[in-house]
């Protein structure tokens, strides 16, 4: 009668030699096989992740209507992993999208301290396709201007807007495309919430202040974690920033750890209050500009999107048992 038994109780054959310490008596078979699994894992996971990014790009693009045929798109490339991403995804686009369009890709060298002026070349050079290095010193006149400690994001983002239409013109760019995605628009919702008083966010889509240019952000529907990982898959040469980004005083840094400990306690609160940016309902608000409140009359006929003497609160409370309809990018 035989035995089985399991590895840690198996019984040696007379006269055999115990295996080595450390040694895989196997031939390393089990342990090759183990890393060829998780290979496998690793590669499964990052296509899910690669046609997510793609496919939420793509949704972005086509609900706001972002990118039309024949435009000529500038997509703005600091060196972070937002606006590389943002660059990689739409070349991939660019090659089965339904109409036709031209992308450059624009770096403002601000020459600031330390910052390596040949890796953004370097590296637009090997995808092939036409950029502009613009060079502009606005790193000294900002630091002139703002006294040390204070924040330089204001003055610091009013320059490159001003610089970065001007080349737009010049390239005969019809639209500007920039690399926030959905965790920077939140951000500035409750910047402005907190420090403006007002519900203020980052528009997928606007047009210019000086109604010249049309500014996207194709990544809105993005989070940036999963940006994070798509930087790290693809190896982009990140250059650190060495002026807003590295102010750890900046009210936005403390929004992004705020929200990132709100989705850790409780996940998907972040999806819930990006969507409810696009379900506004003004007669709910308290905006008189957007909505008559000095002259409501009653009517005597029912309005479905009238207020109810009752509210039903079941949106509000623990979900229904239903089946859960799960999408799978794989």
């Amino acid at each position: 009668m035989s035995a089985v038994l399991d590895d840690d109780n198996a019984a040696a054959e007379p006269g055999a030699r115990p295996p080595e310490a450390g040694r895989d008596p196997l031939g390393g078979s089990v342990a090759v096989a183990r890393d060829r699994g998780a290979d496998m894992k690793h590669l499964h996971e990052i296509n899910k992740l690669s046609k997510r990014l793609h496919r939420l790009v793509g949704q972005a693009i086509t609900d706001f209507n972002m990118i039309e045929d024949g435009d000529k798109v500038m997509v703005c490339v600091s060196g972070g992993k937002d606006s590389y991403a943002l660059l990689d995804v739409l070349i991939n686009l660019r090659r089965r999208a339904p109409v036709k369009f031209d992308l450059i890709a624009v770096n403002l060298d601000q020459k600031q301290p330390g910052f390596p002026e040949h890796v953004l070349p370097d590296y637009l050079k090997s995808l092939d396709i036409p950029f502009h290095i613009e060079t502009q010193d606005t790193y000294s006149i900002v630091k002139r201007l703002i006294p040390e400690g204070k924040t330089m994001c204001s003055l610091c983002s009013r320059l490159r807007r001003g610089i970065l239409y001007r080349v737009a013109g010049e390239l005969g760019a019809t639209k500007i495309a920039l690399g926030h995605h959905r965790d920077d628009m939140l951000q500035t919702l409750f910047m402005n919430m907190f420090f403006g008083s007002r519900l203020k966010g980052m528009p997928p889509k606007l047009v210019s202040d000086d109604g010249r240019n049309i500014v996207i952000r194709p990544l809105a529907y993005v989070a940036e974690p999963e940006l994070e990982r798509w930087a790290a898959h693809r190896q982009f040469p990140i250059i650190p920033c060495t002026l807003c980004g590295s102010q750890e005083n900046l009210q936005r840094v403390q929004m992004k750890k705020m929200l990132r400990e709100w989705e850790r306690l409780q996940p998907g609160r972040l999806d819930n209050i990006f969507t409810a940016m696009g379900n506004i309902v003004p007669s709910h608000m308290m905006d008189r500009k957007l909505y008559p409140f000095t002259t409501l009359q009653t009517t005597g006929v029912a309005d479905p999107q009238g207020d109810r003497a009752f509210d039903d609160d079941e949106d509000c409370g623990p979900p229904a048992a239903s089946p859960i309809r799960i999408h799978r990018d794989d």
